[in-house]
């Protein structure tokens, strides 16, 4: 098969999906007898990639595979096809999605520990039921509370592949996050997609 092909076949497939979409799978569209090599796929998509660098849409690899998205230096003009008001997020909401992600696995009491505060068990179900973050086991300690860390749909959506992608925070240290970060700095690395008009959990 000409790779010119291959890309129109994996471009319609992957647009199609709507999700990341794993080398795997887009080989397993294919049949059998005519399914191409993955360095032969991954040199399709790699071309694809190149195709769109300068157009409205980008192709990007990340952590569940491939997905078509909207670069962000053109939101100003497409948040206008979603009038609807946008989602507050309180401070505690975003400090503890930052927490997880850069110290995780983290218990409740860890994020508690580092915030300085008690964090609201709304924060956490809404995080768990987001798929954002998971339970990745319990420590062993009295108690054995869940230890959490993010999951492959948080990489997803803010278009990583792993972890060593995330942003170094400007004012990291041995609390992660002190209180006087401007809440923007931490906005421009956490911006959970929740129901338009939502208001996170105050603690």
């Amino acid at each position: 098969m000409e790779i010119a092909q291959l890309k129109t076949i994996l471009e319609a497939a992957i647009l199609a999906a709507g999700e990341p979409v794993s080398v795997e799978r887009l080989s397993s569209l294919f049949p059998e007898e005519q399914r191409p090599s993955k360095s032969l796929l991954k040199q399709a998509l790699a071309a694809l990639e190149e195709d769109y660098l300068e157009r409205g849409i980008r192709l990007q690899r990340v952590a569940n595979g491939y997905i078509f998205h909207t670069p962000s230096q053109l939101g100003e003009w497409i948040k206008g096809l979603w009038p609807e008001k946008r989602p507050r997020y309180t401070r505690a909401f975003l400090e503890t999605l930052a927490i997880i992600a850069y110290k995780q696995p983290v218990t409740r009491g860890d994020i508690e520990a580092i915030r300085g505060v008690a964090v609201s068990p709304n924060i956490i179900k809404i995080l768990l039921d987001q798929e954002w973050i998971e339970s990745v086991g319990q420590r062993e300690v009295p108690g054995r509370p869940n230890l959490y860390a993010t999951t492959k749909q948080f990489l997803d959506h803010f278009n990583l592949k792993a972890l060593a992608e995330l942003p170094v925070l400007p004012a990291l240290n041995e609390t992660l996050m002190p209180m006087n970060t401007d809440e923007q700095d931490i906005k421009q690395i956490i911006q959970p997609p929740l129901e338009s008009g939502a208001i996170m959990p105050a603690n």
